[in-house]
């Protein structure tokens, strides 16, 4: 479904899948322009009916999912990934990256994703049965791991800033850590959480074993949370300097909230 030369369209369709939602986005690559977005939660899926028939009926109801693109990306969203430097690095052996924080098996498929800018990969485990209805869909496709389009722009955002800073980006069953230091990334983490006792246990946590002073560092949230949630409150008890990420500079019809909650989508 992707365009051929001679009938380019000048657009772009990136699709973020979770296990919990599908979210897509729609670009005009021609005037660097937003044209749709869209967020569709799989929180009616029945636990009988399979992903896949899922994803068959939001196709069937949302025919810009079936136009042609000159570019289709795919990011897998989910916490079964960790970042490797360069130096360390062996394409080999990717699932030995992933044994001391997730629980593989000898049939999971890996994947990696290259940061050449910041000499690391990231390493992850993709939704191969979502990949394989994609080729069904488009035949052929990129696809990347949101976190790695997390970790790159923030790390990009750091630059000449000697400060210690940590981001938080809240999904809906995981949160990810990354603390960054003028473009050297110092920790990415992901934690499943269901409480906002269990989410700042794992923020204060990760600041104490970084010598994070709470008083002092500064945090900064973004994905799915704003100011009324009771997340963010108990994060504003207990640290200081804590405020949403500042995404007044992405240019488009969007609200300040749906930038943040959609920011690994639109940098895509």
């Amino acid at each position: 479904m992707t365009s051929s030369i001679t009938n380019k369209t000048y657009k772009k369709l990136t699709i973020q899948v979770s296990l919990n939602c599908l979210s897509f986005c729609v670009f005009d690559t021609l005037n660097t322009k937003v044209l749709l977005l869209k967020k569709l939660p799989f929180s009616n899926l029945h636990r009988s009916i399979k992903m896949e028939d899922f994803l068959e009926s939001v196709y069937n109801e949302n025919p810009d999912l079936k136009n042609n693109y000159d570019e289709i990306l795919i990011i897998h969203s989910n916490n079964l990934s960790t970042f490797v430097p360069t130096a360390l690095f062996d394409h080999e052996f990717l699932g030995s990256y992933l044994q001391y924080n997730t629980k593989v098996f000898e049939t999971d498929f890996f994947t990696f994703d290259s940061l050449d800018t910041y000499e690391m990969n990231h390493v992850y485990i993709p939704y191969v049965n979502l990949n394989n209805f994609f080729i069904d869909q488009y035949g052929s496709f990129d696809y990347k791991h949101a976190a790695t389009i997390l970790v790159s722009k923030l790390l990009d955002f750091s630059k000449n800033k000697e400060e210690r800073k940590m981001f938080v980006h809240v999904n809906d069953n995981h949160f990810d850590i990354v603390v960054v230091q003028n473009q050297k990334l110092l920790l990415f983490n992901s934690f499943e959480y269901k409480t906002p006792e269990d989410f700042i246990y794992y923020i204060l946590f990760t600041a104490e074993q970084l010598q994070l002073n709470p008083e002092n560092f500064i945090l900064e949230f973004l994905g799915s949370i704003s100011e009324n949630d009771a997340f963010y409150q108990i994060a504003y008890k207990y640290i200081r300097n804590i405020s949403l990420l500042d995404v007044s500079e992405i240019n488009n019809s969007f609200s300040e909230n749906e930038n943040r909650e959609h920011f690994i989508l639109l940098h895509s």
